[in-house]
């Protein structure tokens, strides 16, 4: 796994290969913003991480998820961030499953020997369960527009406590 992580892109350079939704991904990088005692929380956590996210540029939740958890591990000098394809690795992405659906992003843990010690996707807990009860039975546009509002609203709470938890789980699994 340690050579998949290392040939993954950073999330500045997956940035720049961003063709669909572009404004939209620079646009909500620009605004991330992760509240001090988030960062001081998660600095105080030991280990070195590694978090590899599985996405696409055309993932309307890729889109609003991954620049914050970018934003998040930027102010950490003991966590990396890489991404990669969801399509060039189905081999990942079929073993991270949500039910049956390959829905990204998918943000993988693993620790400084490049063991899995989590995951978390496609979206915060609170928004996949209004998806998966009530959206569902929205037509994909107004579906899409809710969903949007969720992330605007949420400004990236949900994501960075989410986030913050999975690396908590990895430190406490790692101590057992």
């Amino acid at each position: 796994m340690r050579d998949r992580f290392e040939s993954a892109l950073s999330f500045p350079a997956y940035l720049e290969t961003v063709q669909e939704n572009e404004s939209l991904w620079r646009g909500v990088y620009r605004r991330a913003r992760v509240p001090d005692a988030v960062v001081a929380e998660a600095r105080a956590l030991p280990g070195t991480w590694h978090l590899l996210a599985l996405s696409e540029d055309w993932c309307g939740d890729a889109v609003n998820i991954l620049p914050v958890v970018a934003r998040f591990t930027e102010a950490l000098p003991n966590v990396e961030l890489r991404v990669l394809s969801r399509d060039e690795n189905l081999d990942i992405m079929d073993a991270h499953l949500t039910g049956r659906s390959r829905s990204i992003p998918v943000v993988i843990l693993y620790d400084e020997d490049f063991r899995e010690r989590g995951w978390w996707g496609p979206r915060p807990s609170r928004l996949q369960k209004w998806v998966m009860e009530e959206g569902m039975k929205m037509e994909p546009g107004p579906r899409y527009a809710e969903t949007r509002r969720f992330y605007a609203r949420d400004k990236g709470k949900a994501i960075l406590a989410e986030v913050l938890e999975l690396l908590r789980s990895g430190v406490h699994d790692q101590s057992d």
